[in-house]
């Protein structure tokens, strides 16, 4: 049985299309029960990408390097207002222009995700939430090309830069 306090999240089918709710806890269990996540890439003017430390205490892929900012998308939440809400809470930005580029559908040893990957700018400065994060830098393309593949980065983040995300990076790496 759910707390009360258990954050719902929708159930989706491939398209996206919500079809039922269902507990976190649940979902993180259940590979059955595809659920929607946002991922934000933010550049600076260099066009380095700010990466976040994840956790240690973290239920999946602790102390490594991830996206700039992750998160559930929580049932009655648009993805614009999951976007909004992550930002807010791991890196303090509260404004900010994004551009929605891809989504996949993403397969962890505990769950089965929806990813919605935006980019975005801003001219507010990064404020990483401790309790959220354990670290957060921005990262030259070419230093993250040379940590791919030994054990830095998610993996997640990893296909995302090396095959969703590249057509559409401007920069040379």
């Amino acid at each position: 049985m759910k707390s009360q306090s258990e954050e719902m999240l929708p159930i989706v089918d491939e398209d996206g299309k919500q079809i039922g709710k269902a507990p976190r806890s649940l979902c993180h269990k259940d590979k059955k029960l595809l659920h929607p996540v946002v991922h934000v890439h933010f550049f600076n003017e260099k066009g380095d990408l700010f990466l976040q430390k994840r956790s240690k205490n973290k239920l999946i892929q602790a102390g490594k390097w991830d996206t700039s900012v992750g998160g559930h998308v929580a049932d009655g939440e648009t993805l614009e207002q999951a976007v909004d809400k992550e930002v807010r809470e791991e890196i303090g930005i509260t404004e900010a222009e994004y551009q929605l580029m891809i989504q996949y559908i993403w397969e962890s040893e505990i769950e089965r995700e929806l990813v919605y990957v935006f980019f975005a700018e801003t001219k507010q400065e990064i404020s990483i939430n401790k309790d959220e994060l354990e670290d957060g830098k921005f990262w030259p393309f070419k230093k993250i090309k040379e940590q791919m593949g030994k054990n830095v980065f998610t993996p997640n983040f990893e296909k995302e830069f090396g095959e969703d995300i590249s057509p559409f990076i401007r920069q040379e790496v």
